[in-house]
């Protein structure tokens, strides 16, 4: 493979040229992986890229090649670190989890005290996540913010989240919470071997949506897949 250096940096308005190129991008990635996202407009990821809520993975030579944003729910109370992306040609750089890393750092830097979450339907987003502190959690335990909500309305699985009383998706709700004890929060993380292997957190991911998608509604159906 190829040895290609990035830079990974704060976006800014000059990065706007790269907006069109991203959002088409995570929509095709998407159709890809038969799942479903929030679409965002270029107009919107060049508003974050102009506010410093974005950072952006670029060649030496000035190819993109990765990017994430910050979106802020409740009044600041929850953050979300969405629309991580990585250009196909650089997927096999390690570099979802450098940026997920540097997006991480620049959530804590801006909103210090807020709880940090993820909706993700992707086992490797799983493990990054897991490794920066994060940990599954209920939707229940994410923000009741309506514009956030609001935002599923153009994913394909939308009406399953309606379904389920915006109790339950396809996609694994996890949150790093600042506040808690640093015990408590190794207590509740995934399982160490999980931590390990990536075909755990990728087992996880086909049994949710085997669940979601495949069973009847009904209690008995849903208890049988876990006796």
């Amino acid at each position: 493979m190829e040895e290609i250096s990035f830079k990974i940096i704060v976006a800014d308005s000059s990065h706007k040229a790269y907006a069109t190129q991203i959002t088409e991008e995570m929509e095709s990635s998407a159709k890809a992986r038969g799942t479903g996202i929030a679409k965002r407009s270029p107009a919107y990821i060049e508003t974050k890229m102009e506010e410093g809520k974005a950072v952006i993975a670029l060649t030496t030579d000035g190819r993109w090649a990765g990017f994430c944003y910050i979106e802020a729910w409740g009044h600041g109370k929850y953050v979300a670190n969405s629309g991580l992306i990585v250009s196909p040609e650089f997927r096999k750089y390690g570099l979802a989890r450098k940026i997920k890393q540097e997006i991480f750092k620049l959530s804590r830097k801006k909103y210090p005290e807020s709880k940090i979450f993820g909706l993700t339907t992707g086992a490797a987003v799983m493990k990054i996540n897991s490794e920066l502190g994060y940990i599954p959690v209920g939707y229940s335990d994410l923000t009741d913010d309506e514009s956030f909500w609001k935002g599923c309305q153009s994913c394909v699985n939308y009406e399953i989240l309606m379904s389920k009383n915006r109790q339950n998706c396809i996609c694994t709700a996890m949150l790093y919470d600042p506040q808690a004890k640093k015990n408590h929060t190794e207590e509740l993380a995934l399982r160490v071997d999980f931590k390990k292997d990536l075909k755990l957190f990728d087992r996880w991911v086909r049994l949710k949506k085997y669940v979601m998608l495949k069973l009847t509604k009904s209690k008995d159906s849903v208890k049988s897949i876990f006796l």
